[in-house]
């Protein structure tokens, strides 16, 4: 028997992959860097045809493909839009992703105007964590996996207003949609701290690292299926989840503490504005590798 390299990881480590942008297509193709899967956004690529589904064909020959939306509108009670969804079942059927998923929001609501319309907000606007709004939630999400033939997974929103109506905290909320629909839950670390600092901005007396930890304790590990890291701005009186930057060495700290909680969870970098050469965004995915491969060294608050 061959004895054991200490240099090896002995536990499974967390595929890795970077979100695939537009400024990326040409680079990634010829260089075909060493990734676990690439991400892009779903309705980037619903048009049948042309330029946009020929290149993400080419991604999909190189590496599996994750689909991550903007615009299912899962919170919304006005239901989930079936002109948008059937591009997204088209899309789906022919790419054939590893994943598909898109975020714990609203972003449509009846149109005062024109009685029986919606109107699109084109933002991720937060859902209210109330009984009714789980069950509306609970009702989009059942029917897209209907018509995706597959589960789909739900990611946490970084929010910039919080609901006086609330009736469950977050993670309750979230976990009680995955028990009940069957969905995953994408844990964007990112936006737990961009949170937590704005709470901190507003008053709360709470350490942003360890709030975020608690966040990451109360969750249902078996129900996250992917995490998301990404960078953020601080402008002074807020916090803006810009994907615009490296991932902080405080959201490092909380992938790790992710990591022990949750597993060899697929892990995807962000980087959506300002975009720089490919080879950050490689970078920081190795970072990604570097600390999958010892989580224990997570940092306590």
């Amino acid at each position: 028997m061959t004895a054991a390299d200490p240099s090896q990881p002995t536990h499974q480590v967390a595929p890795v992959g970077i979100g695939w942008r537009h400024p990326h297509y040409a680079a990634l193709l010829q260089q075909r860097p060493a990734l676990d899967f690439i991400e892009v956004h779903s309705e980037n690529f619903f048009a049948p045809g042309g330029a946009a589904r020929a290149v993400l064909r080419q991604g999909r020959e190189h590496y599996p493909v994750s689909l991550h939306g903007v615009g299912l509108s899962l919170g919304s009670a006005t239901g989930i839009d079936q002109a948008h969804l059937e591009l997204l079942a088209a899309l789906v059927s022919e790419i054939e992703p590893l994943r598909v998923s898109d975020h714990a929001c609203f972003a449509r609501g009846p149109w005062s105007q024109q009685p029986g319309h919606s109107v699109h907000a084109s933002d991720l606007l937060p859902t209210p964590f109330t009984r009714s709004s789980l069950d509306v939630m609970c009702a989009n999400v059942q029917r897209v996996q209907e018509r995706l033939r597959r589960p789909i997974v739900v990611e946490n929103l970084s929010a910039y207003v919080r609901w006086q109506a609330n009736e469950l905290n977050e993670t309750g909320f979230l976990n009680s949609l995955a028990q009940r629909t069957g969905c995953g839950l994408l844990v964007d670390v990112n936006n737990l701290f961009v949170n937590a600092l704005n709470d901190r901005l507003q008053g709360s007396p709470a350490d942003p690292l360890a709030a975020c930890m608690l966040w990451l304790d109360d969750i249902n590990p078996k129900a996250v299926a992917e995490l998301h890291l990404a960078g953020h701005v601080d402008c002074g009186d807020i916090v803006i989840d810009d994907h615009g930057s490296r991932v902080a060495p405080a959201v490092w700290a909380l992938y790790r503490h992710a990591l022990l909680r949750c597993g060899p969870v697929p892990t995807l970098i962000e980087w959506d504005t300002e975009v720089p050469d490919l080879r950050v965004l490689l970078d920081e995915a190795d970072t990604a590798r570097s600390h999958a491969l010892h989580p224990m060294e997570a940092v306590t608050p």
